[in-house]
C-alpha cells in the first residue's frame, strides 16, 4: 500500500512547537506521514517535531525551495557553490526531523527568470550541483526527489519530459523525480502519458488540485492518475499539497491571495479520496 502524506504549508511555514496538535489530529484521520517546508529553519525546532513524529507513529517528508542568491543554475560558479552549501544545510535539517524524502523545485532558484528558454549550459550546472550533494543526502538516508513546476514558477524544468532530461544528467541513484498533479494539470497534455514517462525515476508524488484546494473538488482527471500509478506500479508516497492564506508571509511569496479550502476539509476529504482511488484501483 501506497503511504499518504499531508504537507502542514496548508498551516504555516513554520517548523514549530504550535504544529504539534496539528500533527496529532492528522495521525487520527489516519495519515501515515507529515511533509514540511524547510526554509531558514531552526536545528532545535526540527529536531523537536520530528521527535513528536516519531512518538506518535507519523513519518516525515520534507520540501524546499533555493532562492536567487543560491540559484543551482547561476554562470557564477561561487553562487552555484553556495547553492550547494545550502542544499547540504537543508538535508541535515531535513535529518534532524528524520525525514525520507527531500522534494522541491530545488533544481534552479524559484521565480527567478532569464527571459529566455533554458539552455543546455543550465542543466549541466544544475545537474552538477544535484550531484554534488548526492553522496551526503544518501548518507543521511534521504532521497532526493526534484520537482518540475509551472511555467510562472520556474523555466528549467516545466515538463516530465525536461525533468527526466535533468535526471539522466544527474545520473544519480539517490536523485529520482517527483510529480504534482498541480503543475502537470497545466503543463502536459495528458497526465497518464506523463507519469508513464517519468515512472522510471518516479520518487515521490503530491496529490494537488488545479486549484490548490481540496483534491476532488477541482477538475484534475483523479481516475487517469491512479489507474496510471497502478499500471507503472508506483509505490511510493502519495501526499496532499495545498495551500492557504494562513501565513500571509508564505502565501504572498507564492501568489496565493485566497483561500480555496480549510485546511481540515483538504485533509479530512482528501484523504477520503486517496483512500477510495486506492481501492479502486489497488494501490
Amino acid at each position: 500500500m501506497n503511504k499518504i502524506g499531508f504537507n502542514v504549508l496548508a498551516w504555516s511555514a513554520e517548523i514549530s512547537e504550535a504544529l504539534l496538535p496539528i500533527l496529532d489530529r492528522l495521525k487520527e484521520i489516519g495519515y501515515d506521514g507529515a511533509e514540511f517546508f524547510i526554509g531558514g529553519t531552526d536545528e532545535k525546532a526540527c529536531k523537536l517535531v520530528g521527535n513528536h513524529c516519531q512518538n506518535i507513529g507519523l513519518e516525515v517528508t520534507t520540501v524546499t525551495v533555493m532562492g536567487a542568491d543560491e540559484n543551482p543554475i547561476s554562470s557564477d560558479p561561487k553562487i552555484r557553490e553556495k547553492s550547494v552549501e545550502k542544499l547540504k544545510w537543508i538535508l541535515d535539517r531535513a535529518a534532524d526531523l528524520n525525514s525520507q524524502v527531500l522534494c522541491g523545485p530545488y533544481h534552479s532558484a524559484f521565480a527567478t527568470f532569464a527571459s529566455r528558454a533554458p539552455i543546455e549550459e543550465e542543466y549541466i550546472w544544475s545537474a552538477g550541483v544535484l550531484n554534488a550533494v548526492a553522496d551526503h543526502a544518501q548518507k543521511l538516508g534521504i532521497l532526493m526527489t526534484p520537482e518540475a513546476l509551472n511555467r510562472f514558477e520556474c523555466y528549467l524544468a516545466n515538463t516530465m519530459e525536461q525533468l527526466d532530461y535533468l535526471l539522466a544528467k544527474v545520473n544519480h541513484p539517490n536523485v529520482q523525480a517527483m510529480f504534482d498533479t498541480h503543475h502537470a494539470n497545466m503543463e502536459e497534455k495528458k497526465l497518464g502519458k506523463a507519469i508513464e514517462l517519468i515512472a522510471p525515476r518516479l520518487g515521490h508524488f503530491h496529490i494537488s488540485e488545479n486549484d490548490r484546494g481540496t483534491p476532488g473538488s477541482g477538475h484534475v482527471p483523479w481516475d487517469e492518475t491512479f489507474s496510471t500509478l497502478k499500471k507503472v506500479g508506483y509505490s511510493g508516497w502519495l501526499t496532499i499539497e495545498g495551500f492557504t492564506r494562513n501565513d500571509p508571509a508564505f502565501a504572498n511569496a507564492i501568489g496565493v491571495w485566497r483561500n480555496f479550502s480549510e485546511p481540515w476539509d483538504m485533509a479530512e476529504n482528501g484523504y477520503k479520496l486517496i483512500k477510495s482511488m486506492g481501492e479502486k484501483y489497488g494501490l
